[in-house]
């Protein structure tokens, strides 16, 4: 129906589904008619309420907010509100054992909407209200997610409404997993998380903490603010451009330690801020991202795989066992170049003046990524330079047969190791020109960087379009 014709009419009430409308001439009856008609065809209005008028401001974003059964219910009153605050539209729905731990009328009151636990209760005014519900939402939040609800959701069992809803939603979704230490920990719960990750859901882990029952370690309901924080950062996914969506990234990011005895290594000061500035950008973007972490001091970005490490070994390993799957390999950690030959059994004690230490090369990882590579896969590596910042960055880069590096001197306090900003030079392998960046945040050099590396996919394309 044609806008115009909706603005010309005077309504003072439309309620969808009873045709209950007032109108300023005969000829406009049949036009409430439409109305009324087409409201009752399309059940979401029920949903969310729509002012139809000329003025075209920027529709709030809709959130689903599924509770389900555990202690950390009590929780979700928090993400409502705090979804609220940053000015989305939410609905609630429930499990009916959610309704053990908070009362429907509870978040009916702050929500201001009807609150689905049964699709066939006398009270619900859609019959069908898993399908609009799920296909009228712009992201679909589970908080808490029980183990029993993260294994229905892995397993296509619809035996519920927010199962149910689950199955029918074309949105995004979030679960934040909530339990037993002993519960999260279990092989089956850990096969469903990373079954749900392979399906496209986003994940924000589980706190340490204290326990319900007792129980001290993973497994505590993630702060409601870090929750909301993830819901907005998908809902402005979905608005970004998403020019690495089949890619998968593999990206090592932080420092290594490399053991001398049982209290003492040898690492670095890199902080990993700009490995997992890199990790965010390539998520935000559409990638799939595996992020190999060594030791870093920044919070680790949510809905990335991370594989945690320790030494230049540990890492070297996990990156070996998902270099192959990767279609591009970012090297941003900080790598110990040399490790103690040898790890002494117990505490080296202050007895001599001096001791010596015997030192051995660590695996190469970026030059062993790069030597394997697969066909069409793009690699690039960073230099840490404190001298001769281009020229030893061009040499490692032939040396190692990297598409780019990204050479950045460490020895300057606003760009070195645990800055927030940045400032570097991208080198080319086809000799294009350098893109020297200045200081800005890293968020910023990642999002620059991967300009470059999309770049680099396009022209690699381009080439083989040439060449068939």
């Amino acid at each position: 129906m044609p806008e115009q014709e909706f603005s010309s009419l005077l309504l003072t009430q439309a309620t969808c589904g009873k045709q209950s409308v007032s109108v300023s001439s005969g000829s406009e009856i049949i036009l409430a008619q439409q109305i009324a008609q087409y409201c009752t065809d399309n059940l979401w209005v029920l949903h969310f309420d729509f002012i139809m008028s000329e003025n075209k401001e920027p529709r709030r974003k809709r959130v689903g907010l599924a509770v389900t059964g555990g202690i950390a219910a009590y929780k979700a009153i928090e993400v409502l509100r705090g979804l609220q605050r940053a000015g989305c539209e939410v609905r609630v729905a429930m499990t009916r054992h959610a309704c053990e731990f908070v009362t429907p009328l509870t978040f009916r009151a702050l929500s201001g909407s009807y609150v689905v636990v049964d699709d066939y209760s006398d009270d619900n005014p859609d019959p069908i209200a898993h399908i609009t519900f799920s296909q009228t939402i712009d992201l679909f939040v589970v908080a808490p997610a029980t183990a029993n609800t993260l294994a229905k959701f892995a397993n296509g069992v619809a035996d519920d409404f927010v199962t149910s809803t689950y199955l029918a939603c074309t949105a995004p979704v979030l679960v934040t997993p909530a339990m037993n230490t002993t519960m999260l920990e279990h092989p089956a719960t850990q096969r469903n998380l990373e079954q749900l990750r392979a399906d496209g859901v986003h994940i924000v882990n589980p706190d340490a903490g204290e326990m319900a029952c007792g129980t001290i370690g993973p497994g505590r309901l993630s702060d409601p603010e870090k929750i909301v924080a993830a819901a907005l950062a998908v809902l402005t996914r979905t608005d970004s451009k998403a020019d690495l969506t089949g890619e998968h990234v593999l990206i090592t990011a932080g420092a290594t330690r490399e053991p001398i005895d049982p209290v003492r290594f040898l690492s670095n000061r890199s902080s990993g801020k700009m490995g997992v500035a890199l990790a965010t950008a390539a998520r935000d973007r559409g990638a799939k991202v595996t992020l190999v972490a060594g030791i870093t001091s920044v919070e680790l970005p949510a809905d990335v795989r991370v594989v945690n490490t320790t030494t230049a070994a540990d890492m070297y390993r996990a990156v070996m066992e998902n270099a192959a799957s990767a279609t591009i390999f970012i090297g941003a950690a900080a790598v110990a170049d040399y490790a103690p030959a040898q790890l002494a059994e117990q505490k080296i004690k202050k007895t001599n003046s001096s001791i010596q230490l015997e030192l051995a090369r660590t695996p190469d990882i970026l030059g062993d990524v790069a030597a394997a590579r697969r066909h069409g896969q793009l690699i690039v590596g960073f230099a840490a330079e404190t001298e001769n910042l281009l020229k030893h960055a061009t040499e490692k880069l032939r040396k190692k047969g990297l598409d780019a590096i990204v050479a950045n001197d460490v020895s300057s306090r606003e760009s070195g190791f645990d800055s927030e900003k940045n400032a570097v030079a991208i080198v080319f392998r086809d000799e294009r020109e350098i893109v020297e960046l200045p200081l800005m945040s890293k968020n910023e050099v990642a999002h620059r960087i991967l300009n470059e590396i999309v770049e680099l996919r396009r022209s690699q394309k381009s080439h083989q379009a040439s060449t068939n």
